[in-house]
């Protein structure tokens, strides 16, 4: 299916001659074929057999690389496994051409009843957030606890600096953005990328900035990888819009795993304000807030996201040795707050 802004998509069977994807000391790539989509899974071996699975989605624009830092320090409790969503990472487009949220929960969902390994620990960041909030809300026996860092969960008055990367989901916005941006150089762009992402772009180190100037000009290469970024951003925009059950916030309600949400006070693309209502609206949620974070907490403050979801899975352990059944309708107050590193603070809010 082409697009609309670009002169041709190749189909997901053709992959174009680009730059290997970096995978990192201890980590192995491999390939999933699925009706519809080919994914690029990232796994990270665990410290021992037996640990329960844990499933990671990035978020727009990203790819399983984002979770590179988050996944050795949870090794010894989780089996970790990122994966690339269908036009991001390594990952072919889809067959069909559908970025909708739907869509890419569907392709999750797929991955993981194809894999046996449900239900997960599932993890996701901004987009990836909305992802597997869907997930949590249809397909709650694939899911043990959820963490969300960032969701892009629907808002109202959204931060201008966030205004460019919506714009995305207006046709032709993206050649228009190939066009004035032609010259930039891949530095460049991660610099505006890290600007925009992170609370302090010095906390990336310069074999950081070299590993994503990499990645950049690999994406760059890719002939769909503009195509895959409006269309995503554009089925972001479409679930805002969507009203009654299929409400990305009435999701959010129905899901029954405990939930981990991590918001960073410094994030110019998911308003921080957002962090007491999805709070509210997540039956068992714990809340814990990164004061100097950015937009990907878990690439800023790894140490502090693998602490927070520490103390959730001894929660959640906690609840279910007391035979908690987690029943809708139920609120418990505000627990204390709690010392997560990195500035944070925490609050619990148990259904």
């Amino acid at each position: 299916m082409s697009s609309p802004e670009l002169p041709s998509v190749p189909p997901a069977n053709v992959v174009p001659e680009v730059a290997d994807v970096r995978v990192a000391d201890g980590e192995r790539l491999r390939s999933v074929e699925l009706p519809g989509v080919t994914l690029s899974v990232r796994s990270r071996p665990p410290a021992r057999e037996g640990l329960p699975p844990a499933l990671y989605v990035h978020g727009l624009g990203g790819s399983s690389l984002n979770w590179s830092a988050l996944m050795p320090l949870l090794h010894d409790v989780v089996d970790s496994e990122a994966v690339d969503l269908p036009g991001f990472g390594d990952s072919p487009p889809p067959d069909d051409g559908d970025y909708s949220i739907t869509a890419h929960a569907r392709a999750v969902i797929r991955y993981l009843e194809s894999a046996g390994r449900g239900p997960v620990h599932l993890f996701g960041n901004s987009l990836g957030g909305a992802v597997a909030t869907r997930v949590a809300a249809v397909r709650p026996d694939l899911v043990r606890t959820l963490t969300l860092v960032s969701p892009a969960l629907p808002e109202l008055r959204v931060q201008r600096t966030a205004v460019p990367t919506g714009l995305l989901a207006l046709p032709g916005t993206a050649l228009l953005f190939t066009r004035i941006t032609r010259e930039w150089t891949a530095e460049q762009r991660v610099r505006g990328v890290l600007k925009l992402c992170y609370g302090d772009p010095a906390r990336v180190s310069p074999e950081g900035f070299r590993h994503a100037v990499h990645e950049m000009e690999r994406r760059l290469r890719l002939p769909y990888f503009w195509d895959a970024m409006a269309r995503s951003a554009r089925g972001l925009v479409s679930a805002y819009a969507l009203g009654g059950r299929q409400g990305l916030w009435r999701q959010a309600e129905r899901v029954l795993a405990p939930t981990l949400l991590v918001y960073g006070g410094r994030d110019q693309l998911v308003g921080f304000r957002m962090a007491q209502r999805a709070a509210r609206a997540f039956r068992d949620a714990r809340l814990v807030t990164l004061p100097d974070a950015g937009h990907v907490a878990m690439m800023e403050y790894p140490e502090a996201v693998a602490l927070a979801f520490r103390e959730l899975l001894m929660g959640a352990t906690d609840s279910a040795d007391e035979g908690d059944t987690g029943q809708p309708g139920a609120e418990g107050a505000p627990g204390p707050p709690a010392d997560t590193g990195g500035g944070a603070t925490a609050d619990d809010k148990r259904g």
